[in-house]
C-alpha cells in the first residue's frame, strides 16, 4: 500500500511552531500523561469515572514499544513541550496503531492526523489494524479514511467467577502445563510453537510481546494433548487476563476457565473479549462477570485474525 509523498508533505500540515521528531525514553512521562488526560477530557464531558493517576503500567507499554519500534514511536513538540504522540507496532505482516493522543488545548489543528501520516507504512501492502474508542466518532472517522473502518467491539469484561461451571472442562486428554513446569527440552520448543499458534490463530507473531507479559508477572500455560500443542493463555496477579490463543474454538472457554482459576489476583480479573468470541463473551457473563466501560472498536483495513479464537492482550497491544 504505498503512499507517495505522505512524509513529505506532513510538516506543511502541522500548526506553526509545531513539529515531529522521534521519541526519546525521557518523552515517556510526558506522553503517558497525555494518554491520561487525553482519555480524561472526553470521559469527563460523558460523565464517566475518570481514570486513575496511576500511570506506571501506561508507562512499561510505551517504554515497550519504543524499543520494539522505536522508528514507529514519534512526537510533536512545541518548542520543547511535547503535545502530542503517535505509536505503532509491526508485527509480521500486521501494522498495528497502538497509540495517538494529542493534549486537549491542541485537538483540532491537525496535529494528530500529521502524526499518524509520519508513522503509516510507506510502501508494502501490511495489514493495517487499531482500536479505537466507540465514544469517539472524529478519531473513528479519521482511522476509517485510511482503510481502517470499525468492523468488531471488543467487550471490557470485569469480575471473579463464582464458579467453574459456566466455563466447562477441558476434553479428556487435554492438559494445562505453567510455562515455568515445562522441561528444558520442550522450553526450547515453547517458542516455536507458540508463534505457530499466533501465526494461525492471531494472524501474526509476537514474541518481543510474549516476552514483556512474562516481565510484567503474568504466568503463561500451555495447552496440549499429548505432544501436540492446542493454544496457550496468561493471567495475572494484577487482574490482567490475555492474550488466549487456541486451535479449537471449543477449547476457548475451558482455557479461560482454566487461567483465571490458576492465577488469584489481588482484586477483579479484566480481559477485553472480541465480540465474535461468544465462546468466552457468554460463560464470563454466566460466572457473574459485569460489562464495564464503552465497547472499543477494532478497525483493520482486512481480516486477518480468527478472532472467535483469540483473546488480545489489550486494545494498546494485540
Amino acid at each position: 500500500m504505498t503512499r507517495p509523498g505522505v512524509k513529505t508533505a506532513v510538516r506543511d500540515r502541522l500548526p506553526a511552531g509545531v513539529r515531529v521528531r522521534p521519541a526519546e525514553p525521557a518523552d515517556l512521562p510526558a506522553c503517558a500523561r497525555i494518554w491520561r488526560d487525553g482519555i480524561n477530557d472526553y470521559l469527563r464531558r460523558l460523565n464517566q469515572r475518570e481514570i486513575p493517576d496511576d500511570l506506571a503500567a501506561i508507562s512499561r507499554l510505551h517504554a515497550h514499544l519504543l524499543a520494539t519500534d522505536p522508528g514507529m514511536f514519534l512526537v510533536a513538540v512545541r518548542g520543547e513541550l511535547v503535545v502530542a504522540f503517535g505509536a505503532a507496532a509491526r508485527r509480521d505482516d500486521l501494522w498495528f496503531l497502538s497509540m495517538l493522543f494529542v493534549v486537549p488545548g491542541e485537538q483540532g489543528a491537525g496535529v494528530g492526523r500529521a502524526l499518524l501520516e509520519q508513522i503509516l507504512p510507506a510502501d508494502g501492502d501490511p495489514v493495517l489494524a487499531t482500536a479505537t474508542d466507540s465514544q469517539q466518532p472524529i478519531s473513528n472517522a479519521l482511522y476509517a479514511a485510511y482503510g481502517m473502518v470499525p468492523r468488531m467491539p471488543l467487550l471490557s469484561l470485569v469480575g471473579r467467577p463464582v464458579g467453574p461451571e459456566p466455563f466447562g472442562a477441558f476434553p479428556a486428554g487435554v492438559a494445562a502445563v505453567p510455562f515455568e513446569d515445562l522441561a528444558a527440552e520442550d522450553h526450547r520448543e515453547l517458542a516455536g510453537a507458540v508463534d505457530a499458534i499466533d501465526r494461525e490463530v492471531a494472524g501474526f507473531a509476537h514474541p518481543a510481546d510474549h516476552r514483556f507479559l512474562r516481565l510484567e508477572g503474568r504466568r503463561g500455560f500451555l495447552f496440549r494433548a499429548g505432544e501436540r500443542v492446542l493454544g496457550y493463555g496468561y493471567a495475572g496477579e494484577s487482574g490482567r487476563v490475555g492474550p488466549i490463543a487456541v486451535r479449537d474454538e471449543g477449547l476457548l472457554a475451558p482455557a479461560l476457565g482454566h487461567v483465571l482459576a490458576a492465577v488469584e489476583p489481588r482484586g477483579a480479573s479484566a480481559m477485553w473479549v472480541p465480540g465474535l468470541a461468544d465462546r468466552a463473551v457468554v460463560p464470563l457473563l454466566r460466572a457473574g462477570f459485569r460489562l464495564d466501560q464503552f465497547p472499543v472498536l477494532l478497525c483493520w483495513t482486512r481480516p486477518f485474525a480468527d478472532f472467535r479464537r483469540y483473546v488480545p492482550i489489550s486494545p494498546g497491544l494485540l
